[in-house]
């Protein structure tokens, strides 16, 4: 039999085109759906660069959200893929046992969030005003144990579930007494209010917060390299904001990507920044902190929700709702 090396060589070619490019191919066929919220954080610089188009290889869509509750809502829906959550409906969805895994943790939160009131001078005026914060969220978690530790009934309080933006159009409005959010719209209500908590001061008093990234098992299990390759760039981008702070000044390049991301303005954002401790890859790959650390948290999350009845129940077990092989094949390939 006489074999034709041409046709032979090209076949052979054609098959090391399709071994080398056939997984760009698949990937640039995955359309990755994003909730984000309008938070000042760093992965916002990437988002606006398209890095996390290049490292992933798919065809993202960015979808906006006001509020983590929303943003689970839509994960449960599959209409996104991977969405920003605070630890309260991060809690709330696991304790619903919605197939969710958390991936990676932007960072706790500090004075990104605090209860900022007008006309009241210390806690016990509280009593029969307006406060408004979203439900479920971080900020009404932190309302709720502020509010316990200074032995304040919450009936006692008007509190409102309002967005960020309803919460600042209310405030401009005189409608409101007082509220606990979160950065930019925390920003603006201060300009006449007075802080009287913030999340770091809840902290010390037993109700740490922290934000999130979450994604849909489904889309982690069909697509495990594309999961990894955002860690990646969420992880080097929050690096390179620990490394040198200073670089991310007024005038610079991420300031004005993440201000017009977030609706922040350029020259507040290097001090929106400071408002969260932001965890390195390394630091997450330590099966003592996203592995075992988080998954407590959201347990002692879960059973406050519960005693304030958010949830309808508590799991035994959290652990599948933490999922660190991402963080930790993110470290392993570097940045």
């Amino acid at each position: 039999m006489t074999i034709n090396k041409r046709n032979l060589l090209t076949t052979t070619a054609v098959a090391v085109f399709a071994a080398t490019f056939g997984s760009y191919a698949s990937a640039a066929d995955v359309t990755l759906n994003i909730g984000y919220q309008p938070i000042v954080e760093p992965s916002r610089v990437p988002q606006a660069d398209g890095e996390y188009d290049k490292a992933t290889g798919a065809k993202i869509s960015w979808h906006k959200f006001d509020s983590g509750a929303d943003v689970v809502t839509a994960i449960a829906s599959g209409s996104i893929d991977i969405g920003y959550v605070g630890s309260s409906p991060l809690a709330a969805a696991a304790s619903r046992e919605l197939p969710i895994e958390t991936i990676f943790v932007v960072g706790n939160i500090s004075d990104a969030e605090a209860l900022a009131v007008k006309g009241i001078d210390k806690p016990e005026d509280l009593k029969g005003k307006k406060i408004a914060t979203p439900f479920v969220s971080t900020s009404h978690y932190s309302l709720l144990t502020a509010l316990k530790h200074w032995n304040i009934d919450p009936k006692s309080v008007q509190i409102l579930n309002l967005r960020p933006p309803e919460i600042a159009a209310a405030w401009e409005r005189g409608d409101l007494d007082g509220a606990y959010v979160w950065d930019p719209v925390l920003s603006q209500i201060k300009k006449n209010g007075k802080v009287l908590a913030t999340s770091g001061d809840v902290a010390k008093w037993g109700g740490p917060t922290f934000d999130a990234w979450i994604v849909s098992k489904k889309f982690a299990d069909a697509h495990p390299d594309v999961v990894t390759g955002f860690v990646r760039v969420t992880g080097k981008a929050y690096a390179s904001y620990r490394a040198d702070p200073a670089s991310w000044s007024v005038s610079s390049p991420q300031a004005a990507a993440i201000a017009k991301l977030t609706g922040a303005k350029p020259e507040e954002v290097p001090e929106l920044l400071k408002g969260y401790y932001f965890p390195t890859l390394k630091e997450q790959a330590n099966p003592e902190f996203l592995g075992g650390g988080t998954t407590t948290a959201i347990a002692q999350t879960s059973a406050f929700l519960l005693e304030q009845g958010k949830v309808p129940a508590v799991l035994k077990d959290y652990t599948p709702y933490v999922n660190a092989k991402f963080v930790t094949d993110a470290a392993k390939a570097g940045l």
